[in-house]
């Protein structure tokens, strides 16, 4: 019996797990979305996002300053929720 609970809860968090992209001053990057179903699919929210700075070079952080864009995924964070 607990191990068919065990099952069930383990189930229930592939299931539900969802993951949030965070900025490198700690802002989601989508404001309409503030989770994606895989890891996957956040990782492609952030390369999307990362384009939006092509132009300028660079990502300007409030915390950080300038953030050049090949450094940037080492300063945003994906965590799961």
């Amino acid at each position: 019996m607990i191990y068919l609970l065990y099952l069930c809860t383990e189930q229930k968090k592939l299931i539900m797990t969802k993951f949030e992209v965070l900025s490198p001053d700690g802002f989601t990057i989508e404001f309409d979305k503030p989770y994606y179903t895989s890891k996957e699919k956040a990782f492609e929210a952030f390369d999307k996002w990362k384009e939006r700075y092509k132009t300028q070079g660079y990502y300007s952080s409030n915390n950080y300053g300038r953030i050049p864009l090949e450094e940037l995924e080492d300063y945003m964070n994906v965590r799961e929720l």
